[in-house]
């Protein structure tokens, strides 16, 4: 099973742990990735909010780009590709004027864009394609015992439910179990982390997040499970400026990517667990495992 793969800036930069531990989890499943040719930002959503037309462009060339790559749908892990990449597939099929212009733009630089590649979240590939049987037969370390709060922010999910519900998703709960973990009932699981608010505003911000890291504890969770590299920033970075502003909350935040893996059996190292602030505890009751091949993405 092939995919077109649009990493976006942050899994090249301050979420790189998401893109460690996903590759080799994906290759591990029998899924192969061809990145994008010179692909370029979504323009994230700050972008649509000054000029929705521009941003449209900005986030098109990518979608152009996998349709002349000739792959039938696009994987984009980040939450905020996710939702811009969506919204400009809907506003291009929606709205004759922003279609013209963005053709135009597209056409200056030899490119063009029917609208024909769906845009697929890993959550959606690896639970309604591949399926929870197909991923239990692969884990080889059992995630027993380890509580988890799955936490999927507010991207994914909305405004467009396109794989899961908008108020409750359950996906990465199903995903969670599937690996043998305990999924602790998470209320606040598509509350905003304070997303941007935490560079601009920073008190309101990090209240987002404090809200979310107590109710954790609360909960009785061990660790956070995030599919959101922004979201994972701002749950794992603030914890002295939350601290010492309210109370400590300490609990790490992981990308569900990386909990696949120990499952797995794939070295903690070769998952980038050791670019988490708050550290996850290791599993000392598991047992050594073979480090697994190169994972496999064409550039």
């Amino acid at each position: 099973m092939k995919f077109s793969y649009f990493p976006g800036c942050s899994l090249k930069g301050t979420g790189k742990a998401y893109e460690e531990s996903l590759l080799p989890v994906l290759q591990a499943l029998d899924i192969q990735l061809e990145e994008l040719d010179d692909w370029n930002c979504c323009g994230a959503t700050a972008y649509m909010a000054v000029d929705e037309a521009k941003a449209c462009i900005l986030a098109s060339r990518n979608l152009a780009i996998a349709e002349k790559m000739g792959h039938q749908e696009l994987m984009a892990p980040c939450s905020a590709c996710y939702l811009v990449l969506n919204k400009t597939k809907k506003y291009l099929k929606e709205s004759p004027a922003v279609h013209r212009v963005v053709q135009k733009a597209l056409g200056s630089a030899g490119l063009t864009y029917s609208g024909n590649v769906p845009i697929r979240h890993p959550l959606d590939i690896l639970v309604n394609t591949i399926g929870l049987d197909a991923i239990k037969k692969r884990v080889k370390r059992p995630l027993k015992g380890l509580k988890v709060a799955p936490y999927y922010g507010c991207q994914i999910v909305r405004p467009y439910a396109t794989f899961d519900s908008a108020e409750n998703p359950t996906t990465m709960d199903r995903l969670l179990e599937a690996l043998g973990a305990s999924v602790v009932r998470f209320p606040l699981k598509t509350r905003c982390c304070g997303a941007s608010l935490t560079g601009t505003l920073p008190e309101p911000g990090l209240l987002c997040s404090y809200i979310i890291l107590k109710e954790a504890l609360k909960r009785g969770a061990d660790v956070i499970a995030t599919v959101c590299p922004l979201c994972q920033f701002n749950l794992d970075g603030y914890h002295d400026k939350i601290a010492a502003k309210w109370e400590p909350v300490r609990i790490p935040t992981v990308y569900f990517s990386q909990l696949m893996g120990l499952a797995f059996g794939i070295p903690a190292e070769q998952l980038g667990l050791h670019r988490c602030i708050v550290p996850m505890k290791p599993l000392p009751e598991l047992p050594a495992a073979a480090a697994p091949k190169a994972p496999a993405v064409a550039a």
